[in-house]
């Protein structure tokens, strides 16, 4: 048997892991500041509702990870949250209120390929609302972004464009219904090949030469330009999409967004679930070329899902942990920080130092002790190893004394503290 890991998935260590939990820390933080709950819902799914929405020759489709349990039933591990939260709606309508603004933090699962920041087994950071249509919603959702790299310290470029008008130009080309979605990714890779690859790939959907160029000049003109082209349009895709757009645009003025924010007239999202605006977050530095961060709106998927007379608009965006991770895990703010506040070295009072270490504990700090009976210089020169900030050396007279010091391994200096007084570190840590 070899031992490793399968492709795309991975241990990480203490070190690497407290990355992961930092930015989860951060992200849960500020769901929970905009109004968010946090649920919770099953890896394995019924694979019938996880392919429900697509083509059999979907991409998405190719990437479930597929099984059956012991009753021979067919299931497949969630390839993302959306789907799943759709299901959660349709489960527990009738006791949840509406608006219902969510957060999980969970694991998905993609049979794709393997490159920096896209990894198999990874973990998903999704924020959604259901029961709320317009784009006051999707400003505060794009708000989210924004805040949540800031406290990162990531810069980003959110691009954004609308489902309904990137259709409405797609039909007004000449093409056919039925073309319209592989038409739609064709086109979603614009900013990604070069324009001669796109050129092959619509003449092979079936598009004339002029009206390939007719659409490529669209998706290359501005929102303003754009909005005054189709100002008198009769083409009611086009024109609610621009309605669309121009609406979130105004709100994310108003914000003070824009500088961030770019509308970007190709963006599709690969889902065809989408049915308004969509966004993708990108790193601005292009440490990771891929996306680091996506969402838009879904209003008739768990409409259709729970087909029960009402309407369910919902709109959602989705962090990918594993690219967070990767930008993170370069800075040298993560790699030489400890995760210890105090280590405690006993000198025959091991009981005494666990009392201590308890205390401290209780104040929130995070303490380790000293507990394979090494000398002193090899503890401090462990504790210097793995930069823990603060050393006490626990003895017999610190004890008898009623007093303790605490060294300070950056400055290297010393705090002296009464037992009595153990909360006055506060003032000094």
């Amino acid at each position: 048997m070899k031992i490793q890991n399968v492709k795309g998935g991975y241990d990480y260590t203490p070190q690497e892991q407290r990355i992961r939990n930092y930015i989860n820390d951060t992200l849960r933080s500020i769901f929970e500041r905009f109004g968010y709950n946090p649920i919770e819902t099953p890896i394995l799914c019924y694979y019938d509702i996880l392919s429900d929405k697509y083509d059999d020759d979907a991409d998405i489709l190719k990437e479930i990870y597929k099984l059956k349990d012991q009753g021979n039933r067919e299931l497949g591990l969630r390839y993302d949250l959306t789907v799943p939260f759709a299901k959660f709606i349709a489960l527990n309508k009738n006791e949840l209120k509406m608006p219902f603004k969510r957060y999980e933090i969970a694991k998905a699962f993609r049979d794709g390929p393997v490159k920096a920041g896209r990894d198999r087994e990874f973990t998903q950071c999704d924020v959604d609302v259901v029961g709320i249509g317009g784009e006051l919603i999707e400003a505060e959702l794009l708000s989210i972004f924004d805040l949540a790299f800031k406290e990162l310290n990531i810069s980003i470029v959110i691009k954004y464009n609308n489902r309904k008008f990137m259709t409405g130009i797609i039909l007004e080309s000449g093409a056919k219904e039925e073309d319209v979605a592989s038409i739609t990714t064709t086109l979603d890779k614009l900013e990604k090949v070069s324009e001669e690859e796109i050129v092959d790939a619509l003449l092979k959907q079936g598009l004339s030469r002029k009206d390939i160029q007719e659409l490529l000049t669209n998706f290359k003109l501005s929102l303003e330009e754009l909005s005054e082209k189709y100002a008198n349009t009769s083409n009611e895709l086009i024109k609610n999409g621009l309605e669309e757009i121009n609406s979130l645009t105004n709100y994310l003025d108003n914000l003070g967004l824009l500088n961030v924010c770019r509308f970007t007239p190709s963006l599709a999202r690969g889902q065809n679930y989408y049915t308004g605006n969509v966004f993708e977050v990108y790193d601005a530095d292009a440490y990771i070329t891929s996306s680091i961060g996506a969402g838009g709106r879904y209003d008739k998927m768990i409409t259709n899902f729970i087909d029960d007379g009402n309407s369910y608009p919902a709109v959602g965006i989705s962090f990918g942990l594993s690219a967070l991770y990767e930008i993170l895990k370069k800075r040298a703010d993560f790699s030489e920080k400890s995760n210890i506040d105090f280590y405690v070295i006993p000198m025959n009072t091991k009981i005494e130092s666990l009392r201590l270490a308890n205390i401290l504990r209780k104040m929130d700090y995070k303490v380790d002790i000293e507990v394979m009976d090494r000398k002193v210089k090899k503890s401090i020169a462990y504790a210097d190893k793995e930069k823990i900030p603060y050393v006490i050396i626990l003895g017999e007279d610190e004890i008898n004394n009623g007093k303790f010091k605490i060294k300070d391994m950056l400055q290297q200096k010393e705090i002296e503290i009464s037992f009595e007084d153990i909360e006055k570190i506060r003032e000094i840590i």
